[in-house]
């Protein structure tokens, strides 16, 4: 159900109380991140997205896949098999997400050297 324009108009995601700022919290987790980057290349299972996503723990990605579903971002879809097979996908207001995660994503891999010498920079500094 999409929210009325008056209400929608009133969201500022500066005010503590707004519920935009608990999905900015949500959609700013590193996790987050990259589950919807890995998850532009298509459905996935839950194994394909934990070997992608190298070093989150079981209960990590489990915790990112329900929020992500909860959210609408992210679509569960169980195969009765033996094993049960479970598929996840970005929906479409996941997919409306995506350029922003990947350009983030993209950002921080053209731009890490130049981080790594400003850091370095400051912690000279910081200790003369």
């Amino acid at each position: 159900m999409a929210t009325p324009p008056d209400v929608r108009a009133a969201y500022d995601a500066y005010l503590a109380e707004c519920p935009t700022r608990q999905l900015l919290d949500r959609i700013s987790n590193k996790w987050v991140g990259l589950a919807v980057n890995a998850l532009a290349e298509g459905p996935q299972r839950y194994s394909d997205l934990s070997r992608r996503l190298a070093s989150i723990s079981q209960k990590m990605l489990t915790q990112t896949l329900r929020t992500l579903e909860r959210d609408g971002l992210v679509q569960r879809t169980v195969t009765p098999s033996v094993p049960v097979r479970v598929d996840y996908a970005l929906t479409p207001l996941g997919r409306g997400l995506l350029p922003v995660m990947r350009a983030i994503k993209d950002w921080a891999e053209q731009n890490m050297d130049d981080v790594l010498a400003a850091r370095t920079r400051y912690d000279t500094d910081a200790v003369n």
